[in-house]
């Protein structure tokens, strides 16, 4: 990473014929040859935009102040111009409201989309991972989509959703997301906001990791942090160790042995394999583990309740002045949601027959 200082002295001392990149610099350039959509290129160039607005330089040949009006003209009129890059600047900044103003307009529509599909209680998965873990070879897999997939960074820029299909006629939505990466940029994380967004709206997180990468560990802490960033941490996942097919027997024993765990599996989605048990952890996940709260939910949280009276199972419901008070058991997938109302007692040897189970 270079600060804007930086990288105008080494533009200068280097010269004009050689082209200063820094790390952010070129992962907006890896960006901008991958924005195949008109999302994706709002997205891009907004962030292209951001990331160069502080570093305009005098290396213009047009930096002369303009002349503006006549010599002594009277107050109101217009005296010696600006400098070109001042108004290179304004321009800038013009660009960058209007691409935030389409922006919005994309986050308000998706977010009408997602209102539908929450409508409709099928649970929403999403995809997330380093880039080029294998996430877009696996919902490809999964749904028999036919996704772009390619052996580069940041092949995918756009959210794709999918519907997959579970056992007994059961249904989710599976949704690709961006790639992640260390020390992601924050402008990148700015400009797809309504792209990350979608994590946040998932029931479930398929945290894909490149099991053969040297470096899989360090991947997994980066979006463990990204997610952390955008406020997703909460959402429960499940780890999934892709391109096993790259092991030997031994070496995949042996590592399977290392990282087995019930939130854990390995998959080769290039070659499908373990795909059908996935599914069925998958299922396990949305549709069968059920979690006991107790919570007070305001009077204006109702969607919360009924919820709770859709997928899961009240009880105990009592009204109170304050809101209502529930004991219930509600699928896994769902039961965040409840966090900011969960009512937590303490718990004492005389009492200690009625605790609670409380998330």
């Amino acid at each position: 990473e270079l600060s804007p200082r930086h990288q105008r002295e080494l533009e200068k001392e280097l010269g004009e014929k050689i082209r200063v990149l820094d790390r952010t610099g070129l992962i907006l350039d890896i960006f901008a040859l991958h924005a195949n959509t008109h999302e994706g290129a709002l997205q891009v160039e907004l962030a292209q935009l951001q990331y160069r607005l502080p570093r305009l330089t005098r290396a213009w040949t047009h930096l002369a102040r303009q002349a503006g009006g006549r010599s002594g003209a009277s107050v109101g009129l217009r005296g010696p111009g600006e400098k070109q890059l001042e108004v290179d600047r304004r321009e800038i900044s013009r660009r960058v409201s209007f691409l935030k103003d389409q922006l919005e307009k994309v986050r308000e529509h998706r977010t009408r989309h997602r209102n539908r599909r929450k409508k409709s209680n099928i649970p929403v998965v999403a995809l997330v991972g380093y880039t080029n873990a294998g996430k877009s070879t696996l919902l490809n897999q999964l749904s028999d989509a036919d996704v772009y997939v390619a052996d580069k960074l940041f092949a995918t820029l756009d959210p794709t959703t999918r519907k997959i299909f579970l056992s007994a006629g059961k249904e989710a939505l599976l949704t690709d997301t961006v790639g992640f990466i260390q020390n992601l940029p924050t402008t990148l994380v700015a400009a797809f906001r309504a792209t990350l967004e979608e994590i946040n709206e998932a029931d479930l997180l398929l945290h894909v990791v490149a099991s053969d990468h040297p470096n899989a560990e360090e991947h997994i802490e980066s979006v463990n942090q990204t997610l952390e960033s955008i406020e997703a941490e909460h959402i429960p996942s499940l780890m999934v160790y892709n391109k096993i097919d790259q092991f030997s027997t031994e070496e995949l024993k042996e590592f399977m042995e290392a990282y087995e765990g019930d939130d854990t599996i390995f998959v080769s989605a290039k070659k499908g394999i373990f795909i059908k048990e996935l599914l069925s952890k998958l299922e396990n996940k949305l549709y069968e583990q059920f979690i006991a709260i107790h919570a007070k939910i305001p009077y204006d949280k109702g969607n919360l309740l009924s919820q709770v009276y859709d997928l899961g199972k009240a009880d105990k419901v009592e009204h109170m002045r304050d809101g209502i008070e529930i004991e219930a058991r509600v699928p896994f997938r769902i039961a965040a949601q409840y966090n900011s109302y969960l009512i937590v007692e303490d718990i004492n040897e005389e009492d200690s027959n009625n605790e609670k189970m409380v998330i």
